[in-house]
């Protein structure tokens, strides 16, 4: 016999609803870092919804269970003693007696012709809290698969330490309880006996949230018989107890605590899950936080270089204008007629126009492009130390580094090498950041650029000289200073006018020089700074790449899971209600 045959066509509907209901949330829980436990425990579930009703028996050893299942068989089916004698799962199940099947290494099933058999699957399982600790581990791994659990505690040590933490167990995965104080024959009168139900009814009640069902019985008395003394309306004796049974497990309660079972324990799995996924997903928010930060930083970086840049070209601009000033000075003063004999003298003209006009202006422009290309250098190494400390901190503050550590494998594991392999790399290019090669690369590229704006021969020589022929050939052509045509157009009318226009020509020159100048200068700056950031990006990226990876997965999981649960929460809800 199996549940589908005893079903109804509503009772039908509802438990194909189930088990699409918990299959799909093991599809889902399939590619999630679920523990394997808890998908056995899935899977188990949709098994249980094929099969009769199991009635576990739980507690201590020696609180007298095998007894009590025999009581209830009206025959000693079952072994029993005052040490541990149940060490694996034994399922009862109706039929001729012989040798257990074997179902796994901890569950075998024994067949016994009891007509309570027929229709309800009895669990003996191993007592807990006893010498050897696989035993209460085998117990605790079957609760899940219980539709209903019968809870024996002993009268001589009531609800032990080891009992709570058993039953809290228990009620985790919401299962049906009832709780059995066994041995009351023991107890010496009436007010012991009050004592210890008591005791037993207040911690199981602080513990589960509502007064349980409780029976007090000896297994070892007559369904008859009911010692001690008890208070009037008490649930005592082994025959009150047979009742509830007989009358409560009806088929029609049958097919609905099998049907509720099941969702206990996938919601249970489900809720575990949920927080899981969204104690992941803080994680990860925080990780976006932390890449939006460093985002920021480089946003940043990029604007307040470029605008500490215009500031050193608008210093080279200042150089060049006061060059040209000090040049149309020059001409102001040497292009006279009371001067015509030192226009005469064209060498002398010639190295006065240089220490003059031209002055120390290629090496202070020199200067100022060193300090440029030193700025460059010290902004990017700055900011790998800040990408570097801000990384660090996601190391140091992430909860899953514990996790991570004895994982092998996973999200936890998978992160946190990925974060110290940046972090790592981005200490390396600290440590190992040249600072004068990088400032000499630097200085070799724009001196070419610069030596191209006068198609200068780059050679050794420095970008001082190379400014200052620039500077120099460009002067020179514009006023005409050196040619010995001068001579030839001497005059009152002539030298104003060349005087004119050798003013004019020079700031002409002189700007086109200051725009190539500043165009090279930029051009050779953006290069370099977008490079700067492609560095500092792409060692970003497989951060980025496992984050937006990561928190797109946790998403789409805590959508399945949430739906899902509120499936589960519903038929759950339906079932209670229908009590």
């Amino acid at each position: 016999m199996s549940i589908p045959s005893l079903l109804n066509d509503e009772q039908q509907r509802f438990w194909e609803s189930e088990k699409r209901t918990i299959q799909n949330l093991l599809e889902t829980l399939q590619g999630w870092e679920t523990r394997d436990a808890d998908l056995e425990h899935l899977r188990r579930a949709l098994s249980q919804l094929n099969e009769l009703f199991l009635l576990v028996f739980v507690g201590e050893f020696n609180s007298g269970k095998s007894a009590l299942i025999n009581a209830l068989l009206g025959k000693t089916y079952l072994k029993e003693g005052v040490t541990p004698t149940t060490d694996r799962i034994h399922i009862l199940k109706y039929g001729e007696p012989g040798e257990p099947d074997y179902v796994s290494e901890d569950v075998r099933v024994l067949h016994f012709p009891a007509e309570m058999l027929r229709e309800i699957h009895i669990v003996d399982t191993p007592g807990t809290n006893a010498v050897l600790r696989k035993h209460e581990a085998i117990a605790r791994d079957f609760v899940p698969r219980s539709d209903m659990v019968i809870f024996v505690t002993s009268a001589d040590r009531p609800f032990t330490e080891s009992e709570r933490n058993f039953l809290e167990v228990i009620r985790q995965w919401g299962k049906k309880v009832i709780v059995i104080i066994n041995k009351v024959d023991i107890l010496p009168d009436e007010a012991a006996y009050r004592e210890v139900r008591d005791f037993v009814e207040d911690k199981v009640q602080e513990l589960l949230g509502f007064p349980p069902e409780l029976f007090t019985l000896s297994a070892k008395e007559s369904s008859s018989g009911g010692s001690p003394s008890v208070p009037s309306g008490t649930q005592h004796g082994l025959k009150a107890f047979q009742t509830y049974l007989t009358s409560t497990l009806t088929q029609e309660e049958l097919i609905r605590l099998k049907l509720l079972s099941p969702l206990g324990v996938a919601l249970k799995i489900t809720d575990e899950n949920i927080e899981k996924a969204r104690e992941r997903g803080d994680v990860l928010n925080e990780d976006v936080m932390t890449l939006e930060r460093v985002e920021h930083q480089l946003a940043l970086y990029e604007s307040d270089t470029t605008q500490e840049f215009d500031r050193h070209l608008a210093k080279l601009d200042n150089e060049l204008l006061e060059m040209r000033l000090r040049g149309e000075e020059f001409l102001d003063d040497r292009l006279r007629l009371l001067k015509i004999r030192g226009m005469l003298r064209g060498e002398q003209l010639q190295r006065d126009f240089q220490e003059i006009v031209i002055a120390d202006t290629p090496d202070q422009i020199g200067r100022e492009i060193q300090e440029i290309i030193d700025w460059l250098v010290e902004r990017e190494l700055r900011q790998w130390r800040l990408m570097a400390e801000e990384l660090g901190k996601r190391t140091e503050t992430d909860s899953l580094k514990s996790a991570a550590r004895k994982a092998s494998e996973g999200f936890a594991y998978s992160r946190r090498e990925l974060l110290e392999s940046l972090g790592a790399k981005a200490e390396r290019v600290v440590s190992s950041y040249d600072e004068s090669a990088e400032s000499q690369r630097l200085t070799s590229l724009v001196q070419e650029s610069v030596a191209l704006v006068g198609l200068v021969e780059v050679s050794a020589i420095s970008l001082g000289l190379i400014l200052k022929a620039l500077l120099t050939t460009a002067v020179a052509d514009a006023t005409g200073i050196l040619a010995a045509g001068i001579l030839g157009v001497l005059g009152f009318a002539v030298i104003p006018y060349r005087r004119s226009a050798a003013k004019k020509q020079l700031r002409e020159k002189l700007t086109t020089l200051q725009t190539d100048l500043e165009r090279t200068l930029r051009k050779d700056f953006e290069r370099e700074l977008g490079n700067s950031l492609s560095r500092l990006r792409e060692s970003l990226a497989p951060y980025r790449r496992f984050v937006i990876s990561e928190k797109e997965k946790v998403d789409g999981i805590l959508t399945r899971l949430d739906q899902a649960r509120a499936e589960l929460k519903q038929m759950q809800t339906s079932l209670e209600e229908d009590r």
